[in-house]
């Protein structure tokens, strides 16, 4: 077992704005995408963008409108992340506290503010800032006027956006990245880039089409930290996991290539600059024209990304065998054939530690660029004893075998910045909107019908993590 992380080793957790803030309508803040998302079933086909309602529905219940109230119990959170001894911790910006209708000329002061505070609090206690630009968080204002990223005109409200962060947080901000799970445009292009359908519509062109009005703006928003923040680092950021052929029959592994391939074309482009001839082949086959301005092929190549943010949760498992495909599982918004070789966490989302260190050496094989691993945790019902003891063994468990995976791929060679599991504190689920699909060292209480104290208690794994920070891991070798 080789575990041995590298001294300056970012050590965190990461969250994001649209899951913890709320204060939806607090401080100019506009509506974003995930204020339109409900919990329960209309929830899957809205972040689909099946359902084409740009409002409120009355009757509906909306978890982000108060999260776990971030917005104002930040200080107090960020005090216990402290405490775990957090060297980084990811955050993200919401984009309509900035601009609340997206396309306004002038920022909103308050909302600026609040970001200031937050760097500011955390710095304070020693932890980097690690901001991902835009995390499923784009305004209903621009998506009302102008119909989401399939528009063109949203590179210039998404650099108009970048422009008044860089230059107001370039002494408070080393590490970006310009997308949350770019990828998901196709899985859940209403919530990652906020794209509704008609139908009749050819959704396979509406989706590369918008995507790649995103990868330009994220190759300029890298140009343009570069010259604003000399000294930063900006990264893409991808939902990863490799694809494993479900058996040694060709046609499986060719298969499990490219359902890779669909993966990794956001970040083929973002970090080596050009769309692969394996995806030209893909648009051509599917009558997708990709529509670029005669400068888009230069801005791709010139302005690469410095790192590869990427979450991990679960490996994949793919079969062309029609009876093998009726035992398809969960995971983070993707199907997969079930891998009778791991175990399932309560959510059918599989559990493949090793996974973890295949999937860094790919990475770093394919793109020999810096790791970073923003994302990775098991979400699990969790139990408050009568003391008022948290005993989360599982999760210790989960990240432990992770952490030790980790080890190993930096053992392979694999650089590796930080690593920032999902929901250092227990926070709304993306896919779901639940609350009680807990991830967190530290438990909020509140529940799926949004009823509770909203007060912050300590986990078992919230001491357990707290040891792995200050021994920089050595402690695993135990």
């Amino acid at each position: 077992m080789n575990i041995n992380f590298p001294e300056g080793f970012l050590w965190g957790g990461a969250l994001a704005a649209n899951q913890c803030e709320g204060a939806y309508k607090e401080g100019g803040k506009g509506l974003t995408t995930v204020d339109l998302c409900p919990t329960g079933q209309k929830r899957s086909e809205i972040i689909r963008g099946k359902i084409d309602e740009l409002r409120v529905l009355e009757g509906e219940f909306y978890p982000s409108h108060e999260a776990i109230d971030f917005y104002h119990r930040y200080k107090e959170d960020i005090a216990l992340f402290s405490e775990m001894g957090f060297k980084c911790l990811r955050v993200s910006i919401a984009w309509s506290r900035i601009f609340p209708s997206g396309d306004e000329e002038i920022p909103n002061e308050e909302g600026i503010k609040f970001y200031d505070s937050l760097f500011d609090e955390m710095l304070s206690h020693g932890i980097e800032p690690v901001v991902t630009i835009c995390h499923f968080d784009t305004p209903i204002g621009i998506i009302e006027k102008f119909g989401g990223w399939k528009n063109r005109k949203f590179v210039d409200f998404y650099l108009n956006y970048c422009k008044v962060i860089f230059e107001r947080y370039k002494e408070k901000v080393k590490y970006w990245m310009t997308f949350n799970e770019i990828n998901m445009i196709l899985h859940l292009p209403f919530m990652g880039a906020g794209v509704r359908f008609k139908e009749g519509e050819n959704e396979l062109q509406i989706k590369y089409q918008s995507a790649h009005h995103e990868l330009i703006a994220s190759s300029l928003a890298t140009k343009l930290a570069h010259e604003i923040i000399p000294n930063c680092m900006i990264g893409c950021m991808i939902a990863a996991g490799d694809f494993y052929p479900y058996s040694c029959n060709p046609d499986d592994v060719l298969k499990a290539k490219e359902k890779e391939r669909e993966n990794l074309l956001f970040i083929d482009v973002q970090s080596r600059g050009k769309y692969p001839g394996y995806a030209k082949r893909f648009f051509k086959e599917n009558n997708i024209e990709i529509e670029m301005e005669q400068e888009d092929e230069e801005i791709l190549e010139k302005h690469t990304v410095d790192f590869i943010g990427f979450s991990y949760y679960a490996s994949r498992c793919v079969s062309t065998d029609p009876e093998v495909l009726k035992g398809e599982t969960a995971g983070n918004a993707f199907k997969s054939v079930k891998n009778p070789y791991l175990k399932s966490s309560e959510w059918g989302w599989q559990i493949d530690p090793k996974g973890l260190r295949i999937t860094c050496n790919s990475l770093y094989d394919r793109y020999q660029k810096p790791l970073f691993i923003v994302e990775n945790g098991l979400g699990a019902v969790d139990k408050v004893e009568e003391d008022g003891s948290i005993n989360d063994d599982y999760r210790i468990e989960y990240l432990r075998e992770h952490i030790k995976a980790m080890g190993e791929a930096i053992a392979d060679g694999v650089e590796l910045i930080g690593y920032t599991p999902w929901g250092c504190i227990d926070l709304v689920s993306a896919s779901t909107g639940e609350m009680k699909k807990r991830y967190g060292f530290i438990y909020v209480d509140k529940d799926n019908e949004g009823n509770g104290t909203l007060e912050r208690y300590k986990k078992k794994s919230f001491y357990w993590y707290k040891e792995v920070i200050a021994t920089n891991g050595v402690v695993l070798k135990k």
